[in-house]
């Protein structure tokens, strides 16, 4: 996507073998910074820090860390290194799948018994593989989702808004995004199109990175508070709702950025169409209930205090806004139920929130 004049994917190598380069999104949208990875610890921390976030793409920067792993190693033990680092990295963020997905698809190609250097060699192609295979699914995800976009155009004649929540795009992405590739397409396409845009608390990825890359892209959009979504919905501004998935069970149930439950019932309610755009790294096709995904409980500190951008300084500054001891919850994700998802948008096609629609997209 661009930056400027400029072409960027979320993550990707230079001349330097041992570098991995990633945009550093807790900057955004005051800074435009640009990290280097060295080593697996590295990747953990980007990881866990969210200095990359979103499934597919810290499925993409595991399996560079795994790459890393092998590459850093000096020691005759240098499998166990990497075993060692696949276990880390697994653990980093427990409710997107695609960082699971990711590790496990390099692990299986690991072969102790054979030298670093074909190793080295075959995680390099394997993690630049996966980044790319992500690529690919993110803009067929768009091409499909399209025809979404198309319909209410073709019926309407006037500009399609589009609620979103959380940031399900480019930066959530290696490239596109899942729930804005459709939007970039239509764009580009001369549709006219508009994004109501949930700021998404705690952390802002909405008003914070979403905004930023539609802004960058010239896409039309307004930032709302969260809550401001069902009354848009009741007075007919939206026309249709897509976001992500951080993991989806084979029977159609969401995990997503905690609040995208309330906006199902919402659209469910005003009977406003309810898309979920998913790659199939997405997709836990070991899992059928909902209530079995393990759902992240984050730091207080991201509810007890918000980051902003200070006017005077014209630097980065995070202030208190609870009262000292004030107690906090902070889930990371909710679940949406199939019953209330009108679709999956994949890259194989959109199809049903239920195996039987699953199935009939990806087989067994």
């Amino acid at each position: 996507m661009r930056i400027g004049e400029t072409h960027y994917r979320t993550i990707w190598m230079e001349d330097d073998p041992g570098v991995i380069k990633v945009i550093d999104q807790r900057s955004l949208p005051f800074e435009f910074r640009i990290r280097a990875l060295r080593s697996a610890s590295d990747a953990y921390h980007a990881i866990t820090h969210m200095v990359v976030r979103g499934a597919p793409l810290i499925g993409a920067c595991a399996a560079f860390g795994l790459y890393l792993a092998a590459y850093r190693s000096k020691k005759d033990n240098w499998c166990e290194e990497v075993k060692e680092a696949g276990d880390s990295l697994v653990s980093a963020r427990p409710t997107a799948v695609n960082l699971k997905y990711a590790v496990d698809l390099l692990m299986e190609k690991v072969e102790c018994a054979g030298s670093r250097e074909s190793m080295i060699k075959e995680l390099f192609h394997l993690a630049h593989r996966f980044a790319e295979d992500e690529v690919i699914r993110s803009k067929k995800i768009g091409e499909h989702g399209l025809s979404l976009i198309q319909g209410i155009y073709e019926k309407t004649q006037g500009p399609v808004n589009i609620l979103t929540h959380c940031n399900a795009g480019w930066l959530a992405c290696v490239d596109y995004g899942t729930a804005t590739a459709p939007i970039y397409l239509a764009h580009d396409q001369g549709i006219p199109v508009h994004v109501w845009v949930d700021e998404t608390r705690p952390r802002n990825q909405g008003a914070r990175l979403t905004a930023y890359e539609l802004g960058e892209h010239g896409v039309p959009h307004t930032v709302i508070v969260d809550n401001a979504g069902g009354h848009l919905m009741q007075k007919g501004k939206v026309d249709l709702v897509i976001v992500g998935s951080d993991r989806t069970t084979r029977t159609g149930n969401v995990a997503n950025k905690i609040g995208t439950y309330l906006k199902a019932l919402a659209a469910s309610d005003n009977g406003i169409p309810f898309y979920v755009a998913l790659p199939s790294s997405s997709i836990d096709f070991k899992l059928a209930q909902g209530e079995e995904i393990e759902i992240e409980n984050r730091e207080d500190v991201e509810v007890s205090h918000m980051e902003g951008w200070d006017e005077e300084t014209q630097k980065s500054a995070s202030i208190r806004i609870l009262p000292v001891g004030s107690r906090v919850v902070n889930p990371g994700f909710d679940v949406t139920p199939a019953r209330l998802v009108s679709g999956l948008i994949t890259e194989k096609g959109i199809c049903d929130a239920s195996e039987e629609g699953i199935r009939s997209m990806f087989g067994k």
